[in-house]
C-alpha cells in the first residue's frame, strides 16, 4: 500500500507539470474568507530534504499542509507563523524530512479550504542542475504582470524540467494589495508548480519595509536583517547559490559583504553563483548613480575573492553578459555578470554616455536590446527576457530567449558555455556565520562612510567628466 501511494503521487506530480505547461496564467481574483491566496513554494535549507511555503487568506485561519500521498508521520512541518500584515493574513511553513529526488504534491490551507494541488521537486543530489532566471517584472496591474506571466510560461516551453526559478528582483512597483492581488491573478497557477528563489528588488524592499520577508517563506538565520530583504543561500546538485540583498544600507552593507565572503569560502562545491538586484555592470538609467556602481568597488572585490564563477542581477530592464571580470579588468578566470534584461514591459533604453565613464565598451560580450534604444549597434527584439542555465559536471551553459510581444514566439538571443575544472574548490570557513543586532549595528555607519567615501572619490568626479555626454544624450535623444 505504501508503494502504491508513492507511485501514484509521482503519477499525479507528472499529471500536475504536464497541465501547467499548457497553460499557467490566469488564476482567480484576490480570494476572501480563508481560501489561500498569494502561495508561493521557496527554497528554504536544504533543498533535497525541505521547501518554504507562504501563502495569504482574508481572516484569521489555522496554518496547514498536506502532502499527497504521504503520511504526516514521514515529514515535519516547522515554524509555523500566522500573523496579520497589512489587512491580510500571512501564513508560514516549513517542511523538512523529505527524501531525495521525488516529485511531490501538495496543497495548503486550515483543514477545510484548501489550495489547489501544487507541486515540486527535490534535489537528487547529482552533478546536474537547471534553472530559469528573470527580472523586473515591476508591474502595477493586471496587464502588466500578464506580461510577465507569458515570459515565465515561455520559460517553462523552453526549459520545462528547471530545478527553479531565480527572480532578480522588483515583482511589483510598490508592493501594495493591489498589486500582489493583481501578481497573484497573473502568476498564481504557475507559482505552485516550481521552486522560487526570490531577490529582494528596490521595489520590494525600499520604502516598503518588510513586504518581501512577508511574501516568501525563506531561511532567515544568517540574514544580517530582514527589513528590507533578505540573504540567504543553498546548495543545489553540484553549485553553491548565494542571494544578496542591495537595498542593504542603499547598497550593500560591510555586515553582508563578510556573511557573503563566509558562505562562498564555506562550501567545496564545484559551481559558485550569487543572485542580486543591482547592477555593478550596466548602461541602463539606473546605471549612472553611486549607489549600484559602489558594487564594483565592494561587492566585486568579494566575489573576485570567493572565486564566484556568475552573477545575476537585474534593475536597469536590459540584458547584458560581460566577459570574465576581476578586479575590474577582464580575465579568464573572472567571474561573468549577467544583467537578466526584463520579464515585464518596462524597458529602458541604453545610455550611451556610460560607456567608458561607468563600463567599459570591450567588457560587454553581448547586449540585447528589449526595445527601440541608442548607442550600440544591436538587432532589436521587443518582448520579455529570460535565461536558462543547464550545469552538467563540469560544464555549465546559459541561453538567452525574448518572448515576442506580438505573437508570442520564443527567440533565442544569446549563449555561453563555460567549462572548468572540477574539485578545485576548498572549505576555508566553518565557524558561526551569523550576525548580531549589536554587530550589524556597529556596521552601520562605517558602511555609509565607505558608500560616501567613493561617492566622494570616485564617482563623482566620473560624473562631472561625463556630464556634457549625459546633456547631449538628453537634447539629441531625450535619454537621461
Amino acid at each position: 500500500m505504501k508503494n502504491f501511494k508513492r507511485i501514484l503521487s509521482v503519477v499525479l506530480c507528472v499529471c500536475l507539470l504536464a497541465s501547467t505547461a499548457v497553460s499557467f496564467a490566469g488564476a482567480e481574483d484576490a480570494a476572501t474568507g480563508t481560501t489561500p491566496t498569494r502561495l508561493s513554494v521557496t527554497v528554504n535549507g536544504d533543498t533535497s530534504a525541505s521547501r518554504g511555503f507562504c501563502w495569504y487568506t482574508a481572516e484569521e485561519a489555522d496554518t496547514k499542509i498536506e502532502i499527497f500521498g504521504v503520511p504526516a508521520s514521514e515529514y515535519t512541518v516547522e515554524d509555523v507563523v500566522c500573523e496579520e500584515w497589512e489587512g491580510n493574513w500571512m501564513h508560514k511553513l516549513v517542511v523538512t524530512g523529505l527524501k531525495a529526488g521525488i516529485p511531490y504534491s501538495f496543497r495548503v490551507g486550515d483543514g477545510t479550504n484548501w489550495s489547489d494541488w501544487g507541486t515540486f521537486v527535490t534535489d537528487n543530489g547529482d552533478d546536474k542542475v537547471s534553472f530559469i532566471n528573470i527580472a523586473d517584472v515591476q508591474a502595477g496591474d493586471y496587464e502588466g504582470f500578464m506580461k510577465g506571466a507569458d515570459t515565465l510560461a515561455g520559460a517553462f516551453r523552453t526549459l520545462p524540467g528547471a530545478d527553479f526559478v531565480s527572480n532578480c528582483g522588483d515583482f511589483t512597483n510598490d508592493s501594495t494589495n493591489e498589486e500582489w492581488d493583481a501578481y497573484d491573478k497573473a502568476f498564481g497557477a504557475m507559482n505552485s508548480h516550481y521552486t522560487l528563489v526570490p531577490v529582494s528588488g528596490n521595489h520590494d524592499g525600499l520604502g516598503v519595509e518588510y513586504w518581501f520577508n512577508n511574501m516568501f517563506a525563506l531561511d532567515t538565520t544568517e540574514s544580517v536583517q530582514v527589513k528590507d530583504g533578505v540573504n540567504y543561500s543553498f546548495d543545489y546538485g553540484n553549485a553553491h547559490f548565494a542571494v544578496l540583498n542591495t537595498n542593504d544600507l542603499l547598497s550593500v552593507s560591510l555586515a553582508q559583504l563578510k556573511w557573503l565572503k563566509n558562505d562562498m569560502n564555506s562550501t567545496d562545491k564545484d559551481w559558485k553563483i550569487v543572485f542580486f538586484h543591482k547592477s555593478p555592470y550596466s548602461l541602463g538609467k539606473d546605471a549612472k548613480w553611486p549607489d549600484a556602481l559602489y558594487l564594483q568597488e565592494s561587492l566585486v572585490r568579494t566575489l573576485d575573492d570567493c572565486n564566484v564563477d556568475f552573477a545575476f542581477s537585474g534593475h536597469d530592464h536590459q540584458y547584458i553578459r560581460t566577459k570574465p571580470i576581476a578586479g575590474n579588468k577582464l580575465n579568464e578566470d573572472g567571474t561573468t555578470y549577467v544583467l537578466s534584461g526584463t520579464a515585464g514591459g518596462k524597458r529602458y533604453e541604453i545610455r550611451p554616455f556610460l560607456e567608458g565613464h561607468f563600463l567599459k565598451e570591450d567588457f560587454v560580450d553581448k547586449i540585447v536590446i528589449q526595445r527601440e534604444g541608442v548607442g550600440f549597434e544591436s538587432e532589436d527584439y521587443i518582448g520579455g527576457c529570460f535565461e536558462t542555465v543547464e550545469i552538467n559536471g563540469d560544464t555549465l551553459t546559459l541561453k538567452t530567449y525574448i518572448v515576442a510581444d506580438a505573437d508570442g514566439k520564443i527567440t533565442q538571443v544569446d549563449e555561453y558555455v563555460v567549462t572548468k575544472e572540477l574539485g578545485e574548490n576548498e572549505i576555508t570557513f566553518t565557524g558561526d556565520n551569523t550576525t548580531s543586532e549589536a554587530e550589524y549595528a556597529l556596521g552601520v555607519i562605517p558602511s555609509f562612510l565607505c558608500l560616501a567615501a567613493y561617492a566622494i572619490a570616485n564617482w563623482l568626479p566620473r560624473f562631472f567628466i561625463m556630464l556634457p555626454e549625459l546633456l547631449y544624450s538628453v537634447i539629441e535623444y531625450d535619454v537621461f
